[in-house]
């Protein structure tokens, strides 16, 4: 197969998981909610599994991007700052608009003000966004959340959290660092392997994401047919406000089509796991959990539908240079 056969199977394979992904996550998002114990297996390996998807992404970055993203230090600023300024007010905003409980507010503030998700990588990969430059933001943003997201909460919800920045940080490392880098050094070593494993890697991923995300699910099953409704609805608005104006920010700061959506989706996409684990730990009513369990699905539901859309821009808006 000769190599530009090669480049159009990988592209049609990842347009594919693009479209399919959001059936793949409400499959299991619905299993999670029906059949919970199904995932009781999984949860005790959910940051393995996390890593795995975090190889993944490894895999698919070039020297290129990776160096060209540490001359631009500025717009990993630009990004956390949109990340931990956006999302938290936003979550705020929008609990105090539909007049949320105190417990369902809170559980939205806490995915506003967590930091980005694993999710987010896959998603900009299936977009064709910068992918480099994705990982970098969800890798700094979670660095800061040991001091932001418990100031914010503290700030917007009125709950204190307590984080331990050393255990949050190595974790980090673990299911981000390491097994990015290891990825890199694979595709170095291996190009030709890698090559040959890329059309698979978007349903890898695709599917890999979807099994942690029905069992975030299934932790906060118990819950979600009583509030479920209204917090779904806060979730969709949250979600599309950070989406755009993420977007935005990128667009005012002229940056390529690439960047611009990796930022929409950075900024939108959430660690509704992080989310949901906090709240079920520091907050006494099980329902606060249930924002990060519906983020979860939906923001991946979003992201997937949006790079779906990107592809199909992309395949019929052909050009040589970059959106201005």
């Amino acid at each position: 197969m000769t190599t530009a056969n090669k480049s159009e199977q990988s592209l049609r394979s990842a347009l594919t998981a693009a479209i399919g992904f959001p059936a793949i996550v409400i499959l299991a998002g619905v299993l999670g909610w029906a059949t919970p114990g199904i995932y009781a297996p999984i949860s005790p390996h959910i940051l393995p599994l996390l890593g795995v998807i975090m190889f993944g992404m490894g895999l698919t970055l070039r020297p290129g991007p990776v160096i060209a993203l540490f001359k631009r230090p500025w717009i990993l600023l630009v990004g956390s700052a949109a990340q931990f300024i956006i999302m938290p007010i936003a979550g705020w905003a929008v609990a105090e608009a539909l007049g949320l409980p105190a417990a369902l507010a809170i559980g939205v503030i806490m995915v506003g003000a967590s930091p980005g998700g694993t999710a987010s990588n896959v998603v900009a990969y299936l977009a064709k966004g910068d992918v480099a430059l994705s990982v970098g933001l969800t890798t700094l943003s979670t660095l800061l959340a040991p001091i932001l997201t418990p100031a914010w909460v503290l700030y917007l919800g009125g709950t204190s959290i307590s984080v331990s920045f050393a255990k949050m940080s190595w974790t980090v490392v673990q299911v981000v660092l390491l097994p990015v880098i290891g990825g890199f050094i694979v595709h170095l070593l291996l190009p030709k392997l890698v090559a040959a494993m890329e059309p698979i890697l978007p349903w890898a991923s695709a599917i890999t994401v979807a099994v942690v995300l029905g069992s975030v699910v299934a932790g906060s099953s118990a819950s979600l047919s009583t509030v479920g409704p209204l917090v779904f609805l806060a979730v969709v608005i949250h979600n599309l406000i950070g989406m755009s104006i993420g977007y935005g920010v990128a667009r005012a700061c002229k940056l390529d089509r690439a960047a611009r959506r990796t930022m929409a989706i950075e900024v939108g996409m959430q660690n509704s796991g992080l989310a949901s684990g906090l709240a079920k730990t520091f907050v006494p009513a099980p329902e606060a959990a249930v924002a990060g369990a519906i983020f979860s699905v939906w923001h991946n539901v979003s992201g997937s539908i949006y790079a779906g859309f990107a592809r199909y821009w992309d395949s019929t808006h052909a050009t040589t240079s970059n959106e201005k």
